[in-house]
C-alpha cells in the first residue's frame, strides 16, 4: 500500500505541471499566438499591446511579472529569477522604443524564454509538458 507521502508527491507534481502548463499558455498568448501567413513570423498580445505607447508596454511587463512571480512560487532560485527579470526588462525597454520597439517585440520573446528557464529548472521540455496532461 502506498504511503501518504506518495500521494502528496503525486499531487505536488500534478499541481506543478498544471501551473507550468498555464504559464506556457500565457507565454504562447503573449509571444507567439498569431502566425503571419506564408511566413515563419509569429507574434502575440505583447506585440499588439506594445502598439499603445507607454501603457501597452507597461501592461505587457505586468503580465510578464506574473509569470516571474509564479516561477518564484514554484521555488526557482534567485539567480534564475534574476535572469527572468532581465528578460522582462529587455523586452519592456526594447519594446518601448517608438516604431523599432514594435519590431523588437516580434523577435524578442521574453515570456517564451522565461518559461523555458522554468522548464529547464525542472528538467522538462515543452514536449514533456504536453505529455503530462491528465
Amino acid at each position: 500500500m502506498a504511503t501518504a507521502s506518495a500521494y502528496y508527491s503525486h499531487d505536488d507534481t500534478f499541481d506543478r505541471n498544471r501551473r507550468l502548463r498555464r504559464m506556457a499558455a500565457v507565454a504562447t498568448l503573449m509571444d507567439t499566438a498569431v502566425t503571419i501567413p506564408f511566413t515563419r513570423i509569429r507574434f502575440g498580445a505583447d506585440s499588439v499591446l506594445g502598439l499603445a505607447p507607454g501603457l501597452g508596454d507597461a501592461a505587457g511587463a505586468a503580465i510578464s511579472l506574473v509569470l516571474v512571480n509564479e516561477a518564484r512560487r514554484l521555488g526557482l532560485p534567485k539567480e534564475k529569477l534574476l535572469g527572468m527579470l532581465l528578460n522582462v526588462g529587455i523586452d519592456t525597454f526594447g519594446g518601448s522604443v517608438p516604431i523599432l520597439g514594435d519590431l523588437f517585440d516580434v523577435y524578442f520573446k521574453a515570456n517564451k524564454r522565461n518559461v523555458d528557464i522554468v522548464l529547464d529548472h525542472f528538467g522538462m521540455t515543452r514536449d514533456d509538458l504536453a505529455r503530462t496532461r491528465i
